[in-house]
């Protein structure tokens, strides 16, 4: 019998808000998180709007000596973890540590230290480069952070897969627990590349939006008039646990994590196969990994990045997967109000579909003004929406052709 696994924490540090309970309230009220980027001069560049994280204390959660000595994007994964873990009211003894584990991801690791440190060399030579550079820009660093505050002694490390990595994460981390390496799984995603090189190479790219003008209205997944994403970042961290070890300490479940699928397009290093037949495919496979049909899917929180090629494809592989059944889904785009948080956007969509199942609430996708003739599903337009939910898919796709679904159910 495959040993099952369940949500019973969550922590997140978003541009809506710096925990998962503002975050979730203010996703149903179908607010933005996006406006005018202020952390640096955006003055000179196309693109001058992003989402950021406000507010966001990082000596809450670490000493002022380990701010000092991690990226921003190790903290936003270390106050997201420790949020979960009291969520999830974990006390780990010394056997349980060696069976709890940590995995989580991030897309581009310390970037915002990379920029700094190489800005600070080329000006004052390598006396000016911080002695904690290389540890401060490791993706892998996050989890080993976590691993020494939790005290977690089992699996650790680091998944990074583009804009799939928080979904592949917590796939991961679900088939650690499942093969039996750890009964407990602290994992997901977490980003901090909203800095002016990566801005301006996006921009370049012609992947973001340049609606500077409007930035709550600027990301418009699925809708017609969209020309591309929002830069934005923040983290999002589970707690998964196998579902005996979960009853057993009298655990609350979010929801189970019933199945994942991966695949690759094997297509173009960026563009997505214009098919969609590795999209369907991972999503097949989630489906086939969850032993469910397709029927008992009633919602997908999708990769919905508002990009013409993205949406359109997503959509498509959405109708070769369900058939008919497409025609009953609700299919909704949390980035409409977050933006696309690259490495982060899958762990914290996983944690919101969580919450819909289990609040039997669907949030929206905001900024939805006129159909594109392309997208032709039932994206969920610019209300919350309150229906009895049974089980639903995370979608997450990754420059590469990288991608990974999973599905959720009811608990």
């Amino acid at each position: 019998m495959k040993r099952r696994v369940v949500i019973t924490g969550m922590g997140a540090v978003t541009p809506l808000g710096n925990d998962i309970r503002t975050l979730w309230k203010n996703l149903v009220d179908g607010r933005s998180g996006i406006s005018t980027i202020t952390r640096f001069d955006a003055s000179a560049l196309p693109v001058r709007i992003g989402g950021e994280v406000r507010g966001f204390d990082p000596l809450a959660f670490m000493s002022a000596k380990d701010c000092h000595k991690t990226d921003p994007f190790i903290q936003y994964a270390l106050a997201s973890a420790l949020m979960a873990a009291e969520d999830a009211k974990l006390s780990l003894t010394p056997h349980a540590s060696r069976l709890t584990g940590v995995l989580v991801g991030s897309g581009r690791g310390g970037v915002t230290t990379n920029e700094k440190n190489l800005i600070a060399f080329l000006a004052s030579g390598h006396r000016a480069v911080s002695p904690f550079y290389t540890p401060m820009t490791l993706a892998n660093m996050a989890s080993g952070f976590i691993a020494m505050r939790l005290g977690a002694r089992g699996p650790c490390l680091d998944v990074s897969t583009a804009c799939a990595t928080g979904t592949h994460a917590i796939g991961e981390a679900m088939k650690i627990i499942q093969r039996g390496d750890a009964d407990i799984m602290i994992t997901g995603g977490s980003e901090a590349a909203l800095t002016p090189l990566v801005l301006a190479g996006f921009s370049q790219a012609r992947a973001l939006t340049r609606r500077n003008d409007a930035p709550d209205r600027a990301s418009r997944p699925f809708e017609r008039d969209r020309d591309g994403f929002v830069l934005s970042e923040g983290a999002a961290v589970l707690v998964l646990e196998e579902l005996g070890h979960a009853e057993k300490r009298g655990a609350r479940v979010y929801a189970e994590l019933a199945g994942y699928g991966l695949s690759a397009d094997a297509f173009h290093y960026t563009m997505p196969d214009p098919d969609g037949n590795g999209a369907a495919r991972a999503m097949e496979l989630a489906l086939s990994d969850a032993d469910m049909g397709h029927d008992m899917i009633d919602y997908i929180n999708a990769h919905g990045t508002s990009t013409v090629p993205n949406d359109r494809v997503e959509t498509r592989a959405i109708r070769k997967v369900f058939g008919g059944h497409a025609n009953r889904l609700s299919v909704s785009s949390i980035k409409s109000m977050l933006g696309h948080m690259l490495g982060a956007a899958g762990a914290v969509e996983a944690a919101v579909t969580a919450l819909a199942l289990r609040e039997n609430m669907i949030p929206p996708t905001i900024n939805y003004d006129h159909p594109d003739p392309e997208c032709d599903l039932d994206y969920v337009p610019n209300a919350v929406r309150k229906i009895p939910l049974r089980a639903a898919l995370s979608n997450s796709f990754g420059f590469g052709g990288l991608n990974a679904a999973l599905v959720l159910r009811t608990y």
